[in-house]
């Protein structure tokens, strides 16, 4: 799984050389940033089911296509798939937390992603409208220190961005 170290020591390493002054600060930062990145991972994972359902019900509110219930049961399989999905991406965004970096969203939840939906018909517009939510949502100090919460905020956006 890629974190800031290994992303570091790989780069270093395929280039054939040792990691520089600027390679070790980025990793040094990355430590730094460790406290808030945990705390904001705690604070997730302790309520990470009410975070996707809220997220969810947002979808549903900005998307009430899904939200129909005369319509068939690809629509119910549709709103399963899609509260599934958010919180896999939520679990994900927690695993990037705990690790430093984007790996586990990368390789777990980024990857052919695109493909994917497109070979499925299926629309990205909900998820985004549902993590969006979830970033917006966030407040400091309510839910978690300022730092946190520009890191968990900082997850959300880059998966928002790979989705859009």
């Amino acid at each position: 799984m890629k974190s800031v170290v290994t992303t570091v020591v790989s780069a270093a390493d395929a280039a054939g050389r040792f990691p520089t002054t600027s390679d070790l600060e980025s990793v040094q930062g990355s430590l730094q940033r460790a406290a808030a990145r945990m705390e904001a991972a705690e604070k997730l994972a302790s309520n990470l089911d009410n975070v996707a359902q809220e997220a969810y019900n947002a979808c549903i509110q900005k998307y009430p296509y899904l939200n129909n219930e005369g319509e068939a049961n690809s629509t119910d399989t549709f709103k399963q798939k899609c509260l599934r999905d958010i919180k896999h991406y939520m679990r994900l965004i927690n695993y990037c937390l705990v690790v430093g970096g984007t790996g586990p969203v990368d390789e777990w939840g980024i990857a052919g992603q695109r493909e994917v939906y497109r070979a499925l018909n299926l629309p990205t517009a909900p998820y985004v409208a549902a993590l969006t939510f979830a970033r917006n949502r966030g407040c400091a100090p309510r839910d978690m220190s300022p730092q946190a919460l520009l890191e968990y905020n900082a997850l959300l956006d880059y998966v928002i961005n790979s989705l859009s």
